[in-house]
């Protein structure tokens, strides 16, 4: 063989080694290595308590504010101001439209570029929550080994949080793109989105430093859970519970629309004799739907 030609395979050896140890990476169940140092026990007793700060903090947050309160004191006047009655059809139509259109598609955000953003966030985060808990409860140590779609769902789910959650963070937030602020600029309503993205993003560099044997491991892994405690021990303050409001939101607002009460806002149309009055200048008052929106055209980046 020749040198050149031994070169070439010890280069395909060295290669398909480090294809190997990638296709290991995302297959192995970190928390079942986990598992050699800390009791599946403890683990497990850290995910349920995640789930009752969720619980508890949503409930708190739905007290506090008066979320319940108000939604169906609205859903009350709604329905007194309405024009026609919905019936009991129509609101099941209505609300497979909300679950559909505002929340499984996102349909509230009329840029796509956030939209998109807040996708890869919410699909990620489910993804990722329910393959952590696979793995924590159903395959805890290595004597139960895991199939290989949980820590690829997980891995799948982490990264699509940190692709949306940095996009949205660097190139959307509107304050950033419109008003010329600072990226690192942090307020209370980040709590949410910032904490989600650090967890993420500690935990695949917890799980892969934690599978290439480096010491460092237990220094991420102290780091991931100071992170997660934060973005589920923070929802009174943070707007995590805002996904359990809007679906509900959503579909009051298409009931909103159906009865003709339109939560005292004018229609999208100009169709209506009514919403034509509504405008001082004549030319409004017979100008067609869409015009005026050629602002839309330019990004608002004049600071």
């Amino acid at each position: 063989m020749t040198l050149r030609g031994y070169r070439c395979c010890q280069y395909a050896g060295f290669t398909g080694k480090k294809m190997l140890a990638a296709n290991s990476l995302f297959t192995t169940n970190p928390f079942a290595l986990l598992s050699a140092s800390v009791s599946p026990a403890i683990m497990q007793a850290y995910v349920v308590v995640m789930i009752i700060l969720v619980a508890g903090g949503t409930l708190f947050d739905v007290v506090h504010k008066g979320s319940a309160t108000y939604f169906f004191a609205n859903w009350r006047d709604s329905k007194r101001r309405g024009r026609q009655q919905v019936g009991g059809g129509k609101i099941a139509s209505l609300a497979v439209q909300s679950a559909v259109v505002d929340v499984l598609a996102s349909g509230e955000f009329c840029n796509m570029k956030r939209r998109i953003a807040h996708l890869l966030g919410m699909y990620g985060f489910a993804l990722y929550v329910v393959a952590t808990i696979a793995m924590v409860f159903c395959y805890p140590t290595p004597g139960t080994p895991t199939p290989s779609y949980w820590p690829l769902l997980w891995w799948l789910g982490a990264l699509m949080i940190c692709v949306g959650g940095y996009w949205f963070w660097f190139f959307i937030r509107v304050d950033v793109a419109a008003e010329g602020q600072s990226p690192l600029r942090i307020i209370r309503a980040d709590l949410f989105v910032l904490s989600l993205v650090i967890s993420a993003s500690l935990g695949l560099v917890w799980a892969y430093l934690q599978a290439d044997g480096s010491a460092w491991s237990t220094v991420f892994l102290g780091l991931y859970l100071i992170a997660t405690t934060v973005l589920f021990g923070s929802i009174p303050w943070s707007k995590f519970s805002h996904m359990f409001f809007k679906p509900a939101a959503a579909l009051e607002k298409r009931v909103s629309k159906a009865n003709g009460s339109a939560q005292n806002l004018p229609t999208l149309t100009r169709d209506d004799p009514e919403q034509r009055k509504r405008h001082s200048m004549e030319l409004l008052q017979k100008a067609p739907l869409h015009m005026g929106l050629g602002i839309k055209r330019e990004a608002p980046r004049h600071y």
